[in-house]
């Protein structure tokens, strides 16, 4: 009799593991969309500026203009240094295009490649949101992190744990890991400025990596206003048209 309840009661817990994941998936999910609302409006525009820095303290320098809208298109051009000038990138989903003058057509690349060297790679310069790429799997609410999962096997990192604040919603740190669980890099978000209508985001966003000793990148944001804009801007054959969305 002993073993027969104690079947039962195994069983019992065996049905219950589903759908307790499905609720903290559910309940997580909301969570990251509040926080990829709260980073970047629907539809905006936005500059940036990236600063790579070595070991020896050598630094180079990239502004980009850009524009992103709903969830999965994101569209910039250089503004510097000089020789970047004429160069455009376009995310659509997991694809993207570099457009270079001299090549005269878009040319695809990969997430794990850079566009501008240094630790941030494409996926990090054109990131769609969060909930887009990853699913919840697990929540640490004393901790305020977020065990995040990607949905296929394309996107740049396995797993990621997001560290936010509760207040605002906001991520604080995220750790990037291989499929392997090796961490591959670290994102620190700092300094929440309010940019006006409405949009409070951190300012900067820094990293570095334990295969990369001594190197950094920066990434730090000006100017991001909330702007309707229409898709036919985010095609391959309208890259240049960015350049009409510039004030």
């Amino acid at each position: 009799m002993k073993k027969i309840l104690l079947l039962v009661v195994l069983g019992l817990f065996v049905l219950a593991m589903p759908v307790q994941a499905e609720k903290i998936s559910e309940a997580g999910n909301k969570l990251l969309k509040k926080i990829d609302g709260n980073l970047l409006p629907e539809s905006t525009i936005f500059y940036r500026k990236l600063i790579n820095i070595e070991p020896n303290g050598t630094k180079k320098e990239f502004v980009l203009f850009t524009a992103k809208k709903g969830k999965d298109k994101i569209l910039s051009t250089f503004l510097a240094p000089k020789t970047e000038i004429g160069r455009h990138t376009l995310r659509l989903g997991e694809n993207m295009w570099l457009y270079i003058p001299n090549v005269g057509r878009p040319l695809r690349i990969t997430s794990l490649q850079s566009v501008t060297g240094g630790l941030f790679n494409n996926s990090d310069i054109m990131r769609l949101d969060f909930s887009e790429e990853y699913n919840v799997v697990g929540i640490k609410k004393k901790e305020n992190k977020l065990l995040l999962r990607a949905k296929n096997k394309s996107i740049a990192y396995d797993k990621l744990i997001l560290e936010f604040n509760p207040e605002k919603m906001l991520p604080v740190k995220i750790k990037c890991y291989t499929a392997s669980d090796m961490l591959v890099k670290t994102l620190e978000f700092k300094n929440i400025k309010n940019f006006g209508d409405g949009v409070e985001r951190p300012e900067i966003i820094e990293t570095h990596s334990p295969l990369y000793k001594g190197y950094k990148s920066v990434m730090v944001y000006a100017k991001v206003k909330r702007k309707k804009l229409k898709d036919e801007i985010f095609t391959v054959n309208s890259m240049k048209k960015i350049m009409d969305l510039k004030d």
